[in-house]
């Protein structure tokens, strides 16, 4: 018994420590921090609660490809990270749309005009002199291979060039190369803002090269990305501009969260009359899948939405519903004359099927959201699908382990197990 007590108190220790971590972060070291969510660079908010600008651009060609719009959403987002809004979210909307929206942002049109202008992107050598332009390169992509006469393989970026772009690179390679170091590079810069600064061993006589460097996948694919963004073949009309009101956001948040915490209150309350001890039970794993939230949304900087809050709610409806679906079969189990242990392993074990089978369902049209959706509603689909894979934690392992801590401290009065009628001890 002294030990249930013990492991007991130590989940409730835990779940406390948890939500402490949730609200303030931590913060170990100079070389450590993990931010809560007060501190301003853990959870972001998202256009709808701060206020800020939309800004909707159409690609002015008949049939943009996939790739093409992949290459517009990585120019506007290295764009938008010189600027100083990392937090601006880019998604597409429809073939031929991007939309951008930027929190805290209150004038549009001065984001607008930077964002719209067509990519500049050169080759220039330490002197500034242009070598040659991003309309003179063919097409840019990143792979991974051998690199070096040792036939080691590293992520690089290739290069292709047009017969004229050809010629000015051979040219200024076979000067460049025989420069004193520190010289020896070309510069790649996109609207004044050097993306690379590669070295040149050798002439290229070539109408193609490759980058390499100490790349990762993701690295060499964004330079890939921002070299093709120079050579777009089409423009980039703004055809929405508006602000968001902050105070709008504002007072959707208050009122959001006081009816999040008005119906967490109520839910916490009906598990405790309904089912006493194992609603109390399914209170603390509760706290505990709300503590686990509140981290993965600072830690992962996610970009909270209306839409999102609401996802979380959802997710806390399903955890209380799973909690609901295994007490309930724990109940039939002690109306068949179980004793409490037995009743509480089986009536998880005939419950795990319905409970995994809601939870993937739900899982799936979570994952859809995020993979179709745009804007808010992808900020709904990632915290339901945070949610939901919490709530199914906290519903199944959980809420078992502080159960069973329970029946270790000789809990065994059906009355507290939500039967009504029968108070008399069990085996």
């Amino acid at each position: 018994m002294s030990r249930s007590i013990i492991k007991f108190a130590a989940m409730i220790l835990v779940i406390a420590l948890l939500s402490f971590v949730a609200l303030y972060g931590l913060d170990l070291s100079d070389k450590f921090h993990m931010p809560g969510i007060l501190d301003p660079d853990g959870v972001i908010q998202g256009l709808d609660l701060k206020g800020g600008s939309v800004i909707v651009y159409e690609a002015q060609v008949e049939n943009p490809t996939e790739e093409q719009m992949n290459t517009v959403s990585s120019m506007l987002r290295t764009r938008l990270d010189s600027m100083g809004y990392p937090e601006a979210t880019i998604t597409k909307q429809g073939e031929k749309k991007v939309r951008i929206e930027i929190p805290s942002m209150s004038n549009p049109e001065m984001a607008a005009d930077s964002l719209g202008a067509t990519a500049q992107l050169q080759f220039v050598d330490y002197e500034g002199n242009v070598i040659i332009t991003g309309n003179e390169v063919k097409t840019a992509a990143a792979e991974y291979g051998p690199t070096d006469s040792m036939g080691a393989s590293s992520h690089y970026v290739s290069l292709e060039f047009t017969d004229e772009g050809a010629q000015k690179f051979s040219e200024a390679t076979g000067r460049i190369a025989g420069l004193p170091q520190g010289q020896n590079f070309i510069a790649i810069v996109m609207d004044d803002t050097a993306i690379s600064m590669p070295m040149v061993q050798t002439q290229i006589n070539d109408t193609a090269c490759i980058i390499t460097g100490d790349f990762t996948s993701e690295a060499a694919t964004n330079l890939a990305a921002n070299i093709k963004s120079g050579q777009l073949p089409f423009t980039l009309e703004q055809v929405e501009l508006r602000s968001v009101s902050a105070t709008l956001g504002e007072t959707a948040l208050k009122t959001s969260l006081i009816a999040g915490l008005i119906g967490f209150i109520l839910v916490m309350l009906f598990m405790l009359l309904i089912y006493r001890l194992m609603g109390l039970v399914a209170d603390i794993a509760l706290l505990l899948y709300v503590a686990l939230t509140g981290i993965l949304l600072a830690t992962l900087h996610i970009n909270l939405t209306l839409p999102g809050i609401a996802g979380i709610i959802l997710a806390i409806g399903m955890a209380v519903d799973a909690n609901v679906v295994i007490f309930e079969r724990i109940k039939e189990e002690l109306k068949l004359g179980k004793t409490v242990r037995a009743a509480v392993d089986a009536g998880f074990n005939r419950a795990l099927t319905a409970v995994i089978d809601s939870n993937i369902t739900t899982i799936i049209a979570a994952v859809i959201l995020l993979w179709l959706g745009t804007g808010t509603i992808k900020g709904f689909g990632t915290t339901l699908l945070i949610g939901v894979v919490l709530s199914m934690i906290s519903a199944i392992f959980v809420t078992k382990f502080l159960l069973k801590q329970m029946i270790g401290m000789n809990v065994k009065n059906l009355w507290f197990y939500g039967i009504k009628k029968a108070k008399e001890e069990v085996k």
